[in-house]
């Protein structure tokens, strides 16, 4: 009685373990992609800063370089996955409004919009657009919170773009 269990047990228990094992994430990405190429984002919005362009490419560069195996490629033609986006909104807007109308905190809100080509396993254009924002104090001085307030936009937006590369499109 006691051996038809143990062989059932035996067969449930191996039938559910992993047939491979290791330390490498390959994630959801098809194994042919090796690097991937960013296009320096453009600037669409009336009054995002200048330089904003510039550090939000860096800043997608390292950090797709440094959460997964691509490697960044020095020309479009060498990379399976391309990036180009532009900025499409940036802006800042009170959000908690208190007796007399006054405003008690301040959003940031930036838009961006990516096409992400893809040239393996096929040829294949998607579309993402992300749109996100911090909140700050309506008694703080903006320039003094700016690039904080843009620094933690950038992890969402490197995220957002780091997720929809890892999914399965």
């Amino acid at each position: 009685m006691k051996f038809p269990l143990i062989a059932l047990l035996f067969m449930a228990l191996t039938s559910c373990w992993p047939s491979k094992i290791g330390f490498r994430d390959t994630g959801g990405m098809p194994e042919e992609w090796e690097f991937f190429y960013l296009q320096t984002l453009q600037n669409n919005a009336a009054t995002c800063p200048l330089s904003y362009t510039a550090l939000l490419s860096e800043a997608l560069k390292d950090g797709i370089q440094n959460n997964t195996r691509l490697g960044l490629a020095t020309k479009n033609a060498d990379a399976q996955v391309q990036l180009s986006g532009e900025i499409t909104g940036y802006s800042v807007n009170p959000i908690a409004i208190q007796n007399g109308d006054n405003a008690a905190k301040n959003r940031l809100t930036v838009s961006v919009q990516f096409t992400i080509l893809t040239t393996l396993p096929k040829n294949e254009e998607q579309k993402l657009s992300i749109t996100r924002f911090a909140d700050f104090d309506a008694s703080t001085n903006f320039s003094a919170v700016e690039s904080q307030l843009l620094a933690t936009i950038n992890e969402q937006v490197i995220q957002d773009v780091i997720n929809k590369l890892q999914s399965n499109w």
